[in-house]
C-alpha cells in the first residue's frame, strides 16, 4: 500500500447544532491564514450566537482573548453583521490612535482599537475621555470595538486599569476561549487552514498522513489559531507527495503541558519609589523564568543597571 493510500482526511466540520452563517473569504484577516469563527465546540457556537445577537446593536464593546486566538476576525464578523457594513473597517493601534486621531467630533464608521490592556494610566484617562464624549453624539454613527488579551475587569481589581474604563468597556464582552480549552475545534480548524495554504501554494491535494491528527490533538496550542496556522504551511512545505506527517510538524517532541493560570499581580508593601521599582523588575524577571538578558531588553535598562537594582543598591540619590 503505498504512502497516499494509507494517508486520511481531516473530518468535515459538522456542527452538532445549527448556528449563524459565517463571514466569507473577504472578511479572514491575512495574519490568522483562516477563519477563526471555524468551530464545533459548545463554547465557540455559544460565543457565535452572542456575537450574532448584539452585532446589529452594536455601539461599544471588547473582544478578550490570547494572543492568536482570532480577535480580529471576530471583530470583522461583528462589522459583517453591523449597520456600518457600508463604510470602512478602520484597524488602528490604540496607543496610536489616541496620539494622533482621537477626536469624538470626527470620529465616524467602526473602528477597531488594538490591545487597549497595553495602555499606561495617561492613555486609559484619554480613552475615557473619548467615551464620555461619545455619549453626547447621536448613536449609529461610531461603532467602537477594543481587544484586550487580558481580562479588563480583573486588570481593575489590581489596579491596572481604571474601573470605570473597565466597565464600560466590558458592558459587551465578547471572550474567545484558548484553542487548548476547545480541543474539538482543532480538527475543523485544520481542515479550513489546510485548504487555504494549500490554495495559496497551488497544491490541489493535501491530507494528513496516519497519526498527524492525533499529533494536534496533543499539543497545547499556546499561539492558539495563529500557532496552528504556522504549523501546517510550515508541514505543508516539509512535506511529499501531498501528504503531511506526524514528523512534518514543527512540535515539541513531547506535548506540552498546560500553561499555568496567571497569578495576580500584588502589590508592593513598600511605596518608597526604590521599592517600587525593585519590585517591576523581579515581577520581569519572573515572568521571564530568571533570563536576566531578556528581562533587561523587556525593561529596556543595561544588564549593569538590572544587577544594580537586584543588589538593592540606592537608584535615587537623597
Amino acid at each position: 500500500m503505498t504512502r497516499q493510500q494509507t494517508a486520511v482526511p481531516l473530518p468535515p466540520a459538522q456542527p452538532s447544532a445549527p448556528g449563524p452563517a459565517l463571514p466569507g473569504p473577504s472578511l479572514v484577516e491575512p495574519e490568522s491564514a483562516a477563519s477563526a469563527l471555524v468551530g464545533v465546540s459548545a463554547a465557540w457556537r455559544k460565543l457565535l450566537v452572542q456575537a450574532e445577537m448584539a452585532a446589529p446593536h452594536l455601539q461599544l464593546a471588547v473582544i478578550e482573548g490570547e494572543h492568536g486566538s482570532g480577535k480580529t476576525t471576530l471583530a470583522r464578523y461583528l462589522f459583517s453583521r453591523s449597520p456600518l457594513l457600508n463604510t470602512a473597517f478602520q484597524r488602528r493601534d490604540t496607543r496610536e490612535w489616541l496620539a494622533t486621531d482621537a477626536d469624538p467630533v470626527t470620529m465616524a464608521g467602526f473602528l477597531y482599537l488594538d490591545r487597549v490592556d497595553l495602555l499606561t494610566s495617561p492613555g486609559q484617562g484619554l480613552l475615557l475621555g473619548v467615551l464620555k464624549a461619545l455619549q453626547d453624539r447621536p448613536p449609529g454613527r461610531v461603532i467602537l470595538v477594543a481587544s484586550s488579551e487580558s481580562p479588563l475587569r480583573h486588570m481593575a481589581s489590581q489596579g491596572l486599569f481604571l474601573p470605570d474604563l473597565a466597565f464600560r468597556l466590558t458592558a459587551i464582552r465578547f471572550a474567545i476561549a484558548p484553542l487548548r480549552q476547545r480541543r474539538e475545534d482543532i480538527a475543523p480548524l485544520a481542515q479550513t487552514l489546510l485548504e487555504r495554504i494549500a490554495a495559496r501554494y497551488q497544491q490541489r491535494h493535501v491530507v494528513l498522513g496516519p497519526g498527524t491528527l492525533a499529533r494536534l490533538l496533543q499539543h497545547n496550542w499556546p499561539g492558539n489559531v495563529r500557532e496552528l496556522s504556522s504549523v501546517l504551511e510550515t508541514a505543508l512545505l516539509e512535506s511529499s507527495n501531498g501528504v503531511i506527517r506526524a514528523s512534518d510538524l514543527a512540535l515539541p517532541d513531547h506535548p506540552l503541558a498546560a500553561p499555568a493560570e496567571p497569578q495576580p499581580i500584588s502589590r508592593p508593601e513598600n511605596l518608597a519609589l526604590d521599592a517600587v521599582v525593585r519590585h517591576h523588575v523581579r515581577y520581569v524577571l519572573d515572568l521571564n523564568r530568571g533570563n536576566k538578558l531578556r528581562a533587561a531588553r523587556q525593561l529596556r535598562i543595561s544588564r549593569s543597571t538590572l544587577y544594580r537594582i537586584l543588589a538593592d543598591e540606592p537608584l535615587l540619590s537623597s
